[in-house]
């Protein structure tokens, strides 16, 4: 039984539909990724999956629970890290997980989620005393204090320089080692790729794909490509022959072919045989970006 089953849900804001019938289900030990582009509808459906908003039609069962009838019990069992979560500024990061323990029958020991999370040199530091990927951090153990079977994380990393999203991305992969099931809510291939198990694609509210990161890819894009810059133009037709090769294009000086199998033998053989070397050549294999591009009209950050 999925730990998380969405079926047909629906919410229009002003007429507008933000999530329109979409279906999907979470299984219990895996990091599900909600995936698009701003205005998508993604933290709209997480919104709602937690109880904080109601939906116009469908029906939601998380754990077991609805989320509008049970919300009570549901929000001792799910914890959430949402995309505008604030604190206020003068708020100690000891203090505000003493609270969040408070509201929760069998609370973790926010003493350990300290050093789990490396946040015991920051115990007594004010919330506006701290750095973004240091705000990440105690939004996650907040989530965690409950000891929850679920965490909702929504836009976990935006704002975050690199080092400090790997940093998140590490905390992440933890806490599901921990049993909890993530519903992760991105814009960020690279996140997607690197975190999830499985991936719902969504565009203007409505489900595109779902599969691993692998399997959409594997599903619109099972090529490859190969980037170079010739020492000398091209003779007309010169790769277009080749069985690996299903096309060739240029862009200014650099010439881009598609191709499967040994693209990258087939190439080079013929550019020895014709003394053409290739400077700045690099392979490419296809992208989760590539995926979204194909499957949607969008591109994503």
């Amino acid at each position: 039984m999925p730990v998380i089953d969405v079926q047909h849900l629906s919410k229009h804001y002003r007429g507008q539909p933000a999530v329109d019938d979409l279906s999907f289900s979470v299984e219990r030990g895996e990091i599900f990724g909600i995936l698009g582009p701003n205005g998508a509808g993604k933290t709209t459906t997480v919104e709602i999956i937690g109880g904080l908003r109601t939906a116009d039609a469908g029906s939601v069962s998380v754990l077991g629970l609805d989320p509008r009838r049970d919300g009570d019990e549901l929000h001792q069992r799910v914890g959430a890290q949402l995309q505008e979560a604030q604190l206020p500024d003068k708020l100690k990061v000891w203090e505000a997980l003493d609270l969040y323990s408070s509201f929760y029958p069998q609370p973790a020991d926010w003493e350990e989620l300290l050093e789990e999370l490396g946040l015991a040199d920051k115990r007594t530091t004010a919330y506006n005393k701290l750095s973004g990927g240091q705000k990440q951090r105690l939004s996650i153990a907040l989530a965690l204090v409950g000891n929850p079977e679920i965490a909702i994380l929504d836009e976990l990393t935006t704002g975050l320089d690199p080092h400090a999203r790997r940093e998140v991305w590490q905390l992440v992969e933890r806490v599901r080692d921990r049993g909890v099931t993530i519903l992760l809510v991105t814009h960020f291939m690279e996140e997607a790729e690197r975190l999830c198990d499985r991936l719902a694609l969504i565009d203007r509210g409505r489900l595109v794909a779902i599969d691993t990161p692998a399997g959409l890819v594997t599903r619109v894009a099972a090529g490859q490509r190969i980037r170079f810059r010739p020492s000398e133009p091209l003779p007309s037709g010169l790769l277009d022959g080749l069985p690996e090769v299903s096309g060739v294009s240029t862009s200014g000086r650099q010439v881009v072919v598609a191709g499967t199998g040994d693209l990258l033998q087939a190439v080079t053989a013929v550019l020895a045989r014709h003394h053409i070397a290739a400077a700045e050549l690099r392979m490419e294999q296809a992208s989760l970006d590539d995926a979204f591009v194909a499957l949607t009209d969008h591109t994503l950050e």
